[in-house]
């Protein structure tokens, strides 16, 4: 039996990646596009690179440690790429990869959904919330 490369053995385990299965690694990429900063950090770089502090910027609420967690998660993944320019002070730009540019479609539409929607899910909330936590019973009507 032939000894298969680590690439050999991806390939022929990627026929078998199935996201309902707890070991399937694609697992761990819905765990960071599905976080909420990961999503954010996509659709602002869409337009093109920026530093950290324009992201920054453009993410309210987002601290610096968050922001630098997504971004190294993001550019392990191959998503997004950390350029360095040795200037005084160093200049540290990101951008996101032909990876992460075929993900802005997904991202972007669900960012248009979610504030497009956002109405209706606080109207659902609101109507949960007072019913004081009592499940909703299925009325089957009478019969006469």
């Amino acid at each position: 039996m032939p000894t298969l490369t680590a690439a050999q053995e991806r390939e022929l385990a990627r026929l078998d990646y199935n996201a309902f299965f707890a070991a399937c690694p694609s697992r761990q990429v819905l765990e960071t596009i599905g976080n909420k900063w990961s999503c954010l950090v996509v659709n602002a770089l869409e337009n093109g690179p920026l530093r950290h502090s324009e992201i920054a910027r453009t993410i309210a609420g987002a601290s610096q440690k968050m922001l630098t967690q997504t971004l190294r998660t993001l550019e392990r993944d191959g998503l997004v790429t950390r350029t360095v320019t040795p200037t005084v002070p160093v200049r540290v730009d990101y951008e996101l990869t032909d990876l992460g540019v075929s993900l802005t479609p997904v991202l972007h539409a669900l960012k248009a959904w979610s504030e497009g929607h956002i109405a209706q899910i606080l109207d659902a909330r609101d109507a949960y919330d007072a019913r004081d936590g009592e499940p909703t019973v299925a009325r089957v009507p009478a019969h006469a």
